[in-house]
């Protein structure tokens, strides 16, 4: 079985640690967990290991938040990847700071990486991972919001919901969605 993990984000040094590069923080974190080592490839960052048999891809879009689904479309067909087997990590100005959010499919909700997402894969029916990064900021302020880093006790605390989103990560791959959902989602 094979899996494409799709963290969100944007290259470049100016938007590392933002709020809306945590899908690359993820992937990140994940990588370093289980010693796979990014490398340039077509339209993405790409790294894989081997988890309890299953082999898992993770990319990095190199097209920019806009563009990921292409990234995304190319790595699904050129790894024959079903969808479904897919889980893209976005960040999520609806949830609270570090509150995940495991969902089958959805709107992109204005989310320009998830509106890519749809574009190129031609549906709304793809998992996806939420995580919470609040929406502490003045009307007009949300493209400024997202894209400045987290701030320092928010840097803090973000280990731990890191870390969960890794575990989330590694459950959806071996026991499915639903069952996933069940054990991670709560209010």
């Amino acid at each position: 079985m094979k899996y494409l993990i799709i963290g969100l984000g944007n290259m470049g040094p100016e938007y590392d640690l933002t709020r809306h590069n945590i899908g690359f923080q993820v992937v990140d974190q994940l990588a370093v967990d289980h010693q796979a080592k990014f490398e340039v490839d077509r339209l993405a960052l790409l790294a894989s290991f081997k988890y309890k048999g299953r082999s898992l891809y993770l990319i990095k879009p190199t097209t920019y938040m806009n563009q990921s689904g292409k990234a995304a479309q190319y790595w699904l067909t050129k790894l024959k990847i079903p969808i479904e087997n897919s889980l893209t990590i976005v960040d999520d100005l609806a949830l609270p700071f570090g509150k995940l959010r495991l969902r089958a499919q959805g709107s992109s909700a204005g989310h320009n990486g998830l509106k890519s997402m749809e574009m190129h894969v031609a549906t709304q029916d793809y998992p996806r991972l939420r995580f919470g990064i609040g929406n502490d900021f003045s009307k007009g302020q949300q493209a400024n919001y997202v894209l400045a880093p987290f701030s320092s006790q928010e840097q803090e605390l973000l280990a731990s919901p890191i870390n969960q989103a890794c575990e989330i990560i590694l459950s959806f791959c071996t026991i499915g969605i639903n069952r996933t959902m069940e054990k991670y989602n709560s209010d």
